[in-house]
Formats: C-alpha cells, structure tokens, sequence
C-alpha cells in the first residue's frame, strides 16, 4: 500500500538543510549504510551480463554438447574482443557465468571433477574467467561470476554425486560439497572476481537459515574464500520487488524479466535492508538469446528510473559464438552508457558518485 506523504516527513526540510550546511562544514561524519563492499556496485550504475553455456550454444548454434565441443568453444571465446566492446558502453563490471544446468563450466575445478567422477573432466581447460578478469582489468572494469546454487541437474550422474535433490530439501551433504568447489574457485582467481551472482536460492529456509553451517553464513564465507571483498548475492528468482535474502549478501540479486515491474521500496540512499539495490534484467527476447525487444529510448528510460532509487542496473545480452555482442545491443549498452555518465543523471541522484547516510554529532 502506498502512503501518503506526512507532516513529519515535510518537517524534516529545515533539518536536510542544516544536515547539508554541516557537510559543507565538515562538522558531521559521513556514513554510508549497507555492506562497505557494495559501495563500488552503487557508484557503477551499469554492468552487463553474459551468458555463454554449453547447452545454450547448442541451442544457437547447433553446436553438440560434448568435451571436444566446449572445449573448442572456450578456446576460441575472444575475451580481448568481448572487454573492448563492454568498456566502450562505459560499463564499469560484467557478470559472466560460470556454469549452469547442462554440468559444463568454463574453468578448471579439481574438486568438482573429484567428486562428480566425470572422466573426462566437464571443465574446460582454459581458465576463462582468469583469462576475462585479466581483459578486462586492463580497463578498469571489475568482473563478477554467475554459478548456480544447485548441482546441474541436466547431469545425472554429477548431480548423484554431489547428493542433490531438486526441491524443497535441507541439502546438507550437497551443500558442504558445493561449497568446497567453490572455494576452490574463490582461492584459484582470488582478486580477479570482484564479486558472485548465485542462482537459484529458492527455498532460503529449508537450505540456508540455520544456526549451524552449512547455511547462508558459511555459503558466503566460502565465497569469499580468496578475496574478502568478493560481493556477494543470494537469488531466490524472479521476485518484482528488490528484497536481501540474508545479512551475508552485500547486494539484492535482482531478477525480473520485466523492466517495467521492478519495484524499489523501503530503501534510503539505495540501500534496501542492508544491500545495495540491484537489478538484473535482460536487453533480448529470452535472457542470453533473441533480438532487442526495446528501442534505445526505452532501456535508457528504465536505466534512469532505477538510478533514481540508487540502484545499479545490469543488462544482459546475447553472446556471438566467439563471445563478443552483436551491434545492435551494443548500440543499446552504448546509449545506456551514455546516459549513466550524463549530467543530467548526476542532477536527478544528486552530484558525486552517491548519495550518503550523514550522522549529526552528539550534543
């Protein structure tokens, strides 16, 4: 329900104008509220996330899913290409995924091929998301990995081994196994991912909200792993309203696949209960796959409307086959791009970077 606005809150004119005069002064500290960690994601605006998975390449291409396949595939993913384009729309990070369903993944992990016994190994060879970090390190722009929080279930027999149930199930033995694979990634890229994107957190009560690990405390300490200041975000799907799944998540997962559904509530200076508030929706037809179903003026439209709430936005696009966009959603990430660093942006949220908590000082 919306409410309206009360003489309180008209009350508290005088008061922002002696909190802003005492900022002026440097007589107050300034405090930002939610995860110190987020504080970059907020100041970014906009990031672009891309999906490239051995089944959906099928999809696209018609490319068989095999070892020899994926293999061939991640070899010949151009990340010098791909971080070129991105840093020409003026995104400041891009999510890329890790693995998902089909039990392919694009990095090497010892301890998932220990456990799912796949011989041979479902890991490419290449490390492609040390190989991207490093592309797009080169220019200023910060990468954060997408993985799903369950085993892939389009892979029976890893999915046996690692002892998942799809469902409503406390997971436990899966769980403690799930996070030593990614523990193992954490450690092998350590500062080159800047943050994790975990799929799939359907059922936070029955898998995660325990007093004893595994849970949503253990999950993320996992990882964090090898980077301290990794962000982290728990997805428990589509939901139309930016919700914080846990305290241990420094930004709000996101999904909708309707722009113009988001909703942006109870937050102050883009934060909503402690996270950093974040969107996540999809530029194509279907996330990953399809034509642009807006025009320019659209997406930069809906871009400024979540800037507004200090929310950061990602776009996802579809992937080519060697891994680079498509001109015509480049076009769409260049206008949104433009629009981030615009002045006018900056006059609608406020100048600098964003906006902050202030605290009087005690009398």
């Amino acid at each position: 329900m919306r409410s309206r606005q009360s003489p309180v809150a008209n009350a508290q004119c005088p008061r922002r104008l002696l909190i802003g005069i005492a900022v002026m002064l440097g007589v107050v500290e300034v405090v930002r509220g939610g995860s110190p960690r987020a504080e970059w994601l907020g100041e970014a605006r906009f990031g672009i996330m891309t999906h490239y998975l051995a089944d959906w390449r099928q999809r696209t291409d018609g490319v068989p899913v095999s070892v020899e396949s994926w293999n061939d595939l991640v070899d010949h993913f151009d990340v010098n290409q791909l971080a070129a384009q991105i840093a020409s729309t003026g995104a400041k990070y891009h999510i890329l995924t890790v693995g998902q369903n089909s039990g392919y993944y694009d990095a090497p992990n010892a301890t998932y091929d220990r456990i799912a016994g796949q011989n041979p190994s479902h890991m490419s060879r290449r490390d492609l998301i040390a190989d991207m970090s490093a592309a797009l390190a080169k220019r200023g722009i910060k990468l954060i990995v997408y993985l799903p929080s369950g085993a892939p279930n389009g892979d029976a027999k890893a999915r046996d081994a690692l002892e998942w149930q799809n469902g409503m199930h406390a997971n436990v033995e899966f769980q403690r196994k799930w996070e030593q694979v990614i523990r193992e990634w954490s450690r092998r890229w350590g500062t080159k991912v800047a943050g994790w994107w975990f799929d799939g957190c359907y059922w936070p009560n029955t898998m995660y909200r325990r007093s004893e690990p595994p849970n949503f405390e253990s999950f993320a300490a996992a990882a964090r792993a090898g980077n301290p200041d990794s962000l982290v975000a728990f997805n428990p799907g589509v939901v139309r309203r930016l919700i914080s799944l846990a305290p241990f998540e420094d930004y709000t997962a996101g999904e909708e696949s309707d722009p113009a559904r988001v909703e942006i509530l109870r937050t102050e200076n883009g934060i909503v209960d402690g996270a950093q508030a974040h969107v996540l929706t999809y530029l194509g037809e279907h996330w990953g796959m399809g034509q642009p179903r807006f025009t320019s003026e659209q997406v930069v439209a809906f871009s400024r409307q979540f800037w507004r709430a200090g929310a950061a936005v990602t776009w996802d696009v579809p992937l080519q086959r060697n891994g680079t966009i498509a001109q015509p959603f480049l076009e769409q990430l260049t206008a949104i791009g433009h629009a981030a660093q615009s002045s006018s942006v900056n006059r609608e949220i406020g100048m600098g970077p964003r906006p902050q908590h202030v605290r009087l000082p005690s009398t």
